[in-house]
């Protein structure tokens, strides 16, 4: 089947308070889409800093297919709808060490039906990242969401037999998602090593996202390298 890639931003988003930051994460998305990406994605916080509607706004004008990882809240909510991505993927609110965590949907159901149609009837596409299992997937089917990503951060660096189990666990969250006819994807933690094992594990995902260690592969090889082979070594058409 043909399975979509997508390009975290959020790796060349240098620390601190970086300069011309709307002109580095054009060129990434730039060089990226050029690879073959089908979709660049940038993470936004509440505080939108470091990234905010300004260098929204500069990406949005380049990239062909957008995405913004918010969490549900008024005012990023606000900012997608500023902003105009093709999608939004709603988590939790970035903290340090939990980047890629998926969003708490008992805690969010009461507000998350309202985000989905705010987001919907402004012509945007949704997805919601949840755990990889099967009560968070049918929770996802109680608010309705049209697409779901399974958080992998987690079990990318399991024990190999905590690992299988963790897969065996995932590709029967894929599979229900496919049953409900739920988009699904995965992201968080893969690379090209893991990626063989999970897409075997859940052969139904229709598009990865993949981050940091394509970043690392990009300033060994550049950027435009980094996304072929990615694609190629994972067998993504």
């Amino acid at each position: 089947m043909k399975r979509a890639l997508c390009v975290s931003l959020d790796p060349f988003v240098p620390a601190g308070a970086p300069t011309r930051l709307g002109a580095r994460l054009v060129a990434a998305a730039t060089f990226a889409e050029l690879a073959g990406a089908q979709r660049v994605r940038i993470q936004v916080s509440e505080e939108l800093a470091p990234v905010g509607n300004a260098e929204l706004r500069d990406v949005r004008r380049c990239a062909r297919q957008l995405e913004l990882r918010i969490a549900p809240l008024p005012g990023l909510l606000k900012c997608a709808l500023e902003v105009r991505p093709q999608r939004v993927l709603l988590a939790s609110q970035p903290a340090y060490g939990h980047v890629h965590a998926p969003l708490d949907l008992g805690a969010w159901s009461p507000s998350l039906p309202s985000a989905l149609r705010t987001l919907r009837e402004a012509g945007i596409d949704v997805a919601i990242a949840t755990a990889p299992t099967l009560d968070a997937v049918k929770a996802a089917r109680g608010v309705d969401a049209p697409a779901l990503e399974l958080a992998t951060a987690a079990l990318v660096d399991l024990p190999p037999r905590e690992q299988r189990e963790a897969l065996v666990q995932l590709g029967d969250a894929a599979k229900l998602a496919a049953k409900l006819r739920i988009a699904a994807g995965a992201g968080g933690g893969l690379d090209t090593a893991a990626l063989p094992a999970l897409l075997g594990a859940a052969p139904s995902l229709e598009w990865v996202c993949a981050g940091r260690a394509l970043a690392e592969r990009a300033m060994l090889v550049g950027l435009d390298r980094a996304v072929r082979d990615f694609r190629e070594s994972c067998s993504l058409t």
